[in-house]
């Protein structure tokens, strides 16, 4: 064991014969109580009881309590999971590049440098990314300050090709980001130069898969961006109003695939020559498109052709296996996270989610690191999600999870075992109320099921969220209501259920407690003292 990662043993600590189980509900956070609340209008017996335990709090789960620039920023289940798994809030993405912009550090490094090689060679630049200010997956003011930068460093030729939100901002709001979108490459297509959209579509459905759930979303994303095969219209404006207009019920996440033409011919392929960047800052959902660009052997799908480009994502989006190989700004470094510690300790570890948020409860778990830290000690296990609408059904794996949770926990090989439900989050974004409170009870009633089973094991529970979201299905403006389908601001649950009885449990105070704490929590729960670094233990024990 290294001395870094070696820690002290709890004084008057008992062992009990249990593990410890941790329970992250996705999503589900703790809103107004009120009819537009999924989780308060939702039956759910157990979890309403397990928020009168003595050992209950609320956690702050967005801002800067997750390394976020300000507290109006909504948290998400990337920078969740890194705070539970660090033990400490590190400067997440927006942060970052935020203050890349701010120093101007993101137009010196390599990868730029290298764009603007191409550029001045005659090729074009294309930039792939989220069109809206939801901050979690990129933000608008990132690429128009890319776009001014094309200008002030004479690059002829830009490309955009727009992904639509309404699930981190309105549901249907795309013509907020498009309209600006549309008059600010106009703007600068002065001089000779050439900037215009390209191509684009819902991300739910064009290129923003994650996880390898559905290379299908991916293929219709390089078709659209790369080899300008979609739906045709003379503008992104054109595209969104004609969707709506054809369905008035369909929100921009799903919204098809289209591609802008002129003269019946598309404005903006990739062609060899050109360079290509990313503009998505997180990483779950920009990793397969960048495979699609980067690998040789690829074979998810036939690209039919696959432009010899320079390409580059704005963070690296797996630094294990160094997706991309080009990057705008460095991500946030996560060492000595509590995964590492608990391994140095040999103690086993069991992981489980399904496809949806398995990387979750691993990579952003570990650090934004992939793979096993000790695959002698730790199991992962990925239950494949459905690949239909999440309000079709919204109990989504919960039993399939929980069910395998059940073997683990009676197996008796794992002291600590972390799990997801990814419902209330992946249901929350469809913005559908009656599929929002299923999703919920169907968590409720998985907890029926493992409790009593780590009770029977002399465990301990200990149940939180990463973020809020079907704690607000819906908001309300000048008396019309509008599907909330974002994560919200909301605080999340906390409950520590000691069925042991070992070891005496107390509550720590702590100021403004948050997900960062959970991770000297659990290590108090094994029975050692939390490392320096860590921020506070929300409990005392002895």
């Amino acid at each position: 064991m290294s001395d870094d990662l070696r820690l002290n043993k709890l004084a008057n600590y008992k062992d009990f014969p249990g593990p410890v189980v941790l329970v992250i509900m996705d999503g589900v956070g703790l809103g107004k109580r009120d009819e537009s609340d999924g989780v308060h209008l939702a039956y759910t017996p157990i979890i309403d009881s397990l928020q009168q335990e003595p050992l209950y709090t609320q956690l702050k789960a967005h801002g800067t309590a997750v390394g976020l620039p300000t507290d109006d920023d909504m948290g998400n289940s990337e920078v969740g999971h890194n705070a539970l798994g660090a033990g400490r809030v590190f400067a997440q993405g927006a942060k970052l590049v935020s203050k890349a912009f701010e120093t101007g550090r993101i137009f010196e490094g390599d990868a730029w440098r290298k764009t603007m090689e191409r550029a001045k060679n005659g090729g074009a630049v294309h930039f792939i990314g989220l069109l809206s200010d939801g901050l979690v997956h990129s933000h608008i003011n990132h690429l128009f300050m890319l776009l001014d930068r094309c200008k002030e460093e004479g690059v002829q030729r830009v490309r955009v090709h727009a992904l639509l939100d309404g699930r981190d901002v309105g549901d249907r709001s795309a013509m907020d980001y498009v309209v600006p979108l549309e008059k600010k490459l106009a703007e600068l297509s002065t001089d000779g130069r050439d900037y215009r959209a390209a191509s684009g579509g819902g991300r739910m459905i064009v290129t923003m898969d994650r996880y390898e759930a559905n290379w299908a979303i991916v293929e219709r994303g390089w078709k659209a961006h790369v080899l300008g095969e979609g739906r045709p219209f003379a503008s992104v404006s054109e595209a969104v109003q004609t969707y709506y207009q054809e369905d008035p019920e369909i929100t921009d996440q799903y919204l098809d695939s289209f591609v802008i033409t002129e003269n019946s011919e598309p404005v903006g392929t990739i062609e060899d020559g050109d360079a290509v960047i990313m503009y998505n800052y997180r990483g779950d959902r920009a990793i397969e498109l960048s495979k699609a660009f980067e690998e040789d052997n690829f074979d998810k799908f036939d690209r039919k052709r696959r432009p010899e480009v320079f390409y580059a994502g704005m963070m690296e989006y797996d630094g294990d296996a160094k997706t991309p190989k080009h990057f705008l700004v460095e991500p946030p470094v996560a060492d000595r996270t509590v995964a590492q510690y608990m391994c140095a300790q040999n103690i086993t570890t069991y992981a489980i989610s399904e496809t949806q948020k398995f990387g979750h409860v691993t990579y952003f778990w570990n650090g934004n690191n992939t793979g096993y830290v000790d695959e002698k000690l730790e199991k992962y296990v990925e239950v494949r999600s459905d690949d239909v609408p999440f309000d079709q059904r919204p109990w989504m794996k919960a039993a399939e999870i929980t069910d395998a949770v059940l073997d683990a926990v009676r197996s008796g090989q794992y002291k600590f075992i972390r799990l997801n439900y990814p419902n209330g989050d992946m249901v929350g974004h469809t913005g559908v109320p009656i599929a929002v409170r299923i999703s919920v009870e169907a968590v409720d009633l998985c907890l029926r099921r493992l409790l009593p089973t780590v009770k029977a094991a002399g465990g301990v529970a200990v149940v939180t969220a990463d973020h809020g979201n079907a704690d607000c299905m819906w908001t309300e403006k000048k008396g019309k209501r509008e599907p909330m389908v974002a994560h919200t601001l909301n605080p999340v649950p906390f409950t520590i259920m000691d069925y042991s009885g070992a070891n005496a449990i107390a509550m720590n105070p702590v100021d403004t407690p948050g997900l960062s704490n959970v991770a000297a929590t659990l290590l108090n729960l094994l029975g050692y003292e939390k490392p320096s670094h860590f921020d506070d233990s929300l409990i005392r024990i002895g």
